[in-house]
């Protein structure tokens, strides 16, 4: 059993990677801001059967873009220093891209119990502004930070799903990058968050029309502690709603998903002091002294999108899916705004106990 899980695991990541790496974009210029898509997909919301493990290998592509005629009014945030620099920078073009690959695994413990962990590979790549006009190419890769998730079905019947969820991020994405020499890389383009968070969410689903029509809904929130360098990644709340559809009756092996997401994120803060930047001089002045808990500016946002996709049945082993994220309105306070993000995936169950795969 455990060979015959392994080398699905090993197909699943090599679909994934092939299509990484056809559809991996050309290197970009880049400036703070790391963003990631968040749709939702049935299979990772849901309580399994007992003794069901279900394995999703999803892989994102998330490019952001400054504002289309502002430039870059991005602050300098040093962490490593505990300095905030406001800036307005006259910036042409700048743009950020973040690939995840996530293994994600689901197992029905009861029939109404469930857990869920989420491993992601974090692929980071921008030209990072570090308290300069020049900017600075970087690019990192690495395990991200690890989310483990206990679930609840309160509502279980033939036709609907009602999950609770309470989940805790680990903090095992480095949070220590350079981004040239000593200079710590900003708290934005760092793998992990570096610290714990918590991220309770409800999940719902029911069937419209019999294994034709359903229709979700999925609300979370997530909260991060403030981490050793006194940066504290800002609140998030996510709602999407959707349906699943069969479009014809003899292929019900064809679905197609439409939802709508909707994110809002707080402003980061840090402790930190105040500075304005010249950029005539290319130095900085210090306007207040003080080591204080302070608003990032130029982070937080409010975004909605649509997200149309496609999910088929291969050959009875596993279904794949693809989802495009088309954002319909968009404030990120000036700073790098999400474009239109890609996930592709696949998802493979297996039965361990009291049944075969």
């Amino acid at each position: 059993m455990l060979r015959t899980i392994w080398s699905s695991v090993l197909a699943i990541g090599g679909v994934v990677g092939m299509v990484c790496a056809t559809l991996s974009p050309t290197p970009v210029e880049a400036s703070c801001g790391s963003v990631s898509c968040f749709v939702v997909i049935g299979s990772q919301q849901q309580v399994p059967m007992k003794g069901l493990l279900t394995i999703n290998a999803i892989y994102n592509w998330t490019p952001m873009e400054a504002p289309s005629g502002e430039g870059g009014r991005i602050p300098f945030a040093n962490q490593g220093e505990r300095t905030l620099t406001l800036a307005n920078l006259n910036v042409n073009r700048i743009e950020t891209t973040t690939r995840t690959a996530t293994l994600d695994l689901n197992y029905g413990l009861t029939e109404r119990l469930g857990i869920q962990v989420s491993i992601p590979y974090k692929h980071v790549e921008s030209d990072a502004q570090i308290g300069g006009l020049t900017p600075v190419p970087y690019s990192e890769r690495g395990l991200g930070d690890i989310r483990a998730v206990l679930k609840y079905n309160v509502l279980p019947t033939l036709r609907s799903m009602v999950v609770l969820g309470v989940g805790v991020d680990f903090p095992t994405g480095s949070y220590g990058r350079f981004a040239q020499g000593t200079t710590l890389a900003e708290s934005t383009l760092q793998i992990g968050r570096g610290n714990f968070g918590v991220v309770p969410m409800i999940y719902q689903t029911y069937e419209l029309i019999p294994h034709r029509l359903n229709q979700f809904a999925l609300a979370s929130y997530r909260h991060t502690a403030k981490n050793s360098d006194g940066y504290k990644f800002g609140d998030e709340v996510n709602v999407s709603l959707g349906l699943n559809v069969v479009p014809l009756e003899k292929t019900p092996w064809l679905v197609l998903t439409q939802q709508f997401n909707f994110r809002w994120m707080q402003n980061d803060a840090m402790d930190a002091s105040l500075f304005q930047f010249n950029p005539a001089t290319s130095s900085s002045i210090l306007l207040d002294p003080a080591i204080r808990f302070r608003a990032v500016p130029t982070t937080g946002s409010t975004y909605l999108a649509y997200s149309p996709g496609i999910m088929v049945n291969v050959f009875n082993f596993a279904s794949a899916y693809f989802i495009a994220q088309i954002p319909i309105h968009r404030d990120f306070n000036g700073n790098l705004e999400q474009q239109i993000s890609y996930i592709f995936g696949v998802t493979k169950s297996f039965q361990l106990f009291g049944g075969s795969s």
